[in-house]
């Protein structure tokens, strides 16, 4: 071929692909649409045996700085809860109004070390709910003395997401459409030397709260229409 109609051909192909990336690239905010997340007003202060502490005596670890957490998430809602028994379960749910790649939520594996944890184990699980089961990520963390064993989950739209391809196929599927995916992470820890007991109150905490929200809002922390 052609030196120069082979260049001009290279050229042509070069712009097509430029203006189908343009085209496809997502535009639209599912955020904009319907209604409103108000993690405050969505998750209850009490329910099953649980009630909210109002002055905590256990300090809730910060996913990341101030100025980064307002960068990357629209609402953050940290919680002490206590049940009946004295034992207490720290929650923190982050909601971003863009997921896109530079918005993405902040795992606390990644910043609990930040904060000098040390990251000791990690696994990943299911949270049982009466009308199936959700994904989720177990990682044991430990500060001096201090053991926390942490449960979270993350969505991606209206959707609760496994880690690695799952979460780009998601991802890509909403890019096609041109919207942008809002998204959360629901975190829940305790502080228990004895991990398996942390884990399965944790699941069960998880599991009270979901049930205790909305009906129309549990799709938005679970993926799944209907629990009940």
């Amino acid at each position: 071929m052609n030196p120069w109609l082979r260049n001009l051909t290279l050229l042509a192909l070069m712009l097509a692909t430029s203006a189908g990336a343009l085209a496809l690239r997502p535009t639209h905010k599912i955020a904009d649409q319907g209604p409103k997340v108000d993690l405050e007003a969505m998750i209850p202060h009490s329910f099953a045996d649980w009630r909210e502490e109002k002055q905590p005596s256990a300090q809730i670890v910060d996913p990341q700085q101030k100025e980064l957490l307002d960068k990357i998430y629209s609402q953050m809602l940290t919680r002490t809860y206590v049940n009946n028994k004295g034992y207490r379960i720290m929650l923190s749910i982050a909601y971003g109004s863009d997921q896109s790649d530079s918005m993405q939520v902040h795992k606390p594996e990644i910043c609990y070390p930040a904060q000098g944890f040390v990251l000791q184990n990690k696994q990943a699980g299911s949270l049982a709910l009466n009308n199936g089961s959700i994904p989720v990520v177990r990682i044991l963390t430990t500060l001096g003395q201090r053991s926390e064993p942490v449960t979270y989950w993350t969505t991606i739209g209206d959707q609760a997401i496994k880690p690695g391809i799952h979460k780009k196929f998601i991802e890509m599927s909403y890019g096609l459409t041109g919207k942008i995916p809002d998204g959360m992470l629901i975190r829940v820890s305790s502080i228990d030397p004895d991990t398996r007991n942390a884990y399965e109150i944790q699941n069960r905490f998880s599991a009270q709260m979901l049930e205790a929200l909305a009906p129309e809002q549990r799709q938005r922390f679970t993926g799944i229409l209907q629990i009940n």
